[in-house]
């Protein structure tokens, strides 16, 4: 199994394109940072970054609706890969293809806000009442819950 959950904030704005096939493609950048305090009473904060790429209705809700400092919750599959920078150095790039975004506000407003969108093209709310594409367009007002 190949699953990650990430939430932090974005790091810039998403950017929207097309395949070839007509496919719309989101791309954007999450950064998840955590405090910590070393064994000499120093505190740190430490950052990583995650590569975001999102298809289809999915992909049009987070080119519409998410924003650079928004914080979000993402959810899909793990990819490494490793490349070479402008000075020739060897880097690994972690990036998530999305099956389940969320989002959870802007930097210092409440997090009560928002929804949860799945690649299915289901949305619902943060009771986990999305449409899942594993189990088809189900009406979400007949659930039981």
């Amino acid at each position: 199994m190949n699953k990650i959950i990430v939430i932090g904030n974005l790091g810039r704005d998403p950017e929207m394109r097309y395949l070839p096939s007509g496919q719309s493609v989101t791309n954007f950048s999450v950064a998840s940072s955590r405090r910590y305090t070393t064994s000499a009473g120093e505190q740190r904060e430490e950052t990583e970054w995650f590569n975001v790429s999102a298809f289809g209705r999915l992909a049009e809700t987070c080119n519409q609706y998410l924003t650079r400092g928004q914080q979000v919750y993402v959810e899909g599959r793990l990819r490494s890969r490793t490349y070479q920078d402008r000075n020739g150095e060897t880097r690994v790039s972690l990036d998530i293809n999305l099956t389940e975004m969320q989002m959870l506000g802007r930097r210092g407003e409440s997090s009560d806000q928002g929804g949860a969108y799945e690649s299915g093209g289901g949305y619902g709310d943060r009771s986990g009442g999305g449409v899942n594409e594993d189990y088809g367009n189900d009406d979400v007002d007949d659930l039981p819950f």
